[in-house]
């Protein structure tokens, strides 16, 4: 597949807020000006409008494990800063395969994510409402009652949804959400759905077990950071993942994370 380019924007008379771009050539130097809303507008949505960012990035494509990190900015034009460190996420016991919603800057050799690879996906995401076992009065929380499922069954119309074993039966193929541990904390990621290529589905933001070695395509934390996570993402973020070597593609779109 071949590699995606960002179209730029005209420049404009009216523009005033503008940054530097330098490239060298035999010894001279030369400077184009490029406007800073012009390089937040050629991003990929939704991360061209976020002010708050979760940063997962892999060495490689075949990693389980990730850096994680929060960066949050005063508008889209405006330079990401780091909101904290960088920790430690567990991801797809598969490593990670590039969502069908952006398959399109895909390299070749690299994977795209069908259901059941155990690969987390790659790209840019919403995060979604918080969830956990527990009652909370925090406004959009949506806990985790007997007999709610996440459908990860193509051949349902509820495929990619919560919803509950009362609604759609118990043929359908579904994670029993309340019986799984990890779950007792977590956020839902708002991935697209494509019942037609079995693009991926039931992608979470939750709990790192004791003892695993890889996610079934989400991302883990341990209980702690989680809830710091979910603190931060209360008032919208997005997530994005990506491996290293794909950083390069979203020039001026991402901020540099920490060593």
């Amino acid at each position: 597949m071949t590699r995606r380019s960002f179209p730029r924007k005209r420049e404009s008379s009216r523009t005033k807020n503008w940054a530097p771009l330098f490239a060298g050539t035999s010894g001279i130097l030369f400077c184009l000006l490029i406007p800073d809303y012009a390089i937040a507008q050629t991003c990929p949505a939704p991360l061209k409008d976020a002010r708050k960012l979760v940063l997962v990035t892999t060495d490689t494509m075949h990693a389980t494990t990730a850096s994680l990190q929060r960066f949050t900015r005063a508008s889209p034009s405006a330079k990401w800063t780091a909101e904290s460190g960088p920790v430690t996420a567990l991801i797809g016991l598969r490593g990670v395969g590039w969502a069908h919603a952006f398959r399109a800057f895909a390299q070749p050799g690299e994977p795209v994510k069908v259901d059941g690879d155990k690969r987390v996906p790659a790209g840019f995401f919403k995060i979604g409402r918080r969830f956990g076992f527990s009652p909370s009065e925090r406004p959009g929380y949506l806990r985790i009652e007997e007999g709610m499922t996440c459908v990860d069954d193509p051949n349902s119309p509820a495929y990619n949804t919560i919803t509950s074993r009362a609604n759609v039966g118990w043929q359908v193929r579904g994670e029993n959400m309340w019986r799984v541990p990890v779950y007792r904390r977590g956020l839902l990621v708002e991935y697209p759905t494509n019942r037609a290529a079995r693009a991926g589905s039931c992608i979470f933001m939750h709990v790192w077990r004791p003892g695993a070695n890889g996610t079934n395509g989400c991302v883990a934390l341990p209980e702690p950071q989680l809830a710091s996570l979910q603190d931060f993402a209360d008032s919208g973020a997005v997530l994005a993942v990506l491996p290293g070597q794909a950083l390069d593609r979203f020039k001026g779109c991402l901020p540099a994370p920490s060593p």
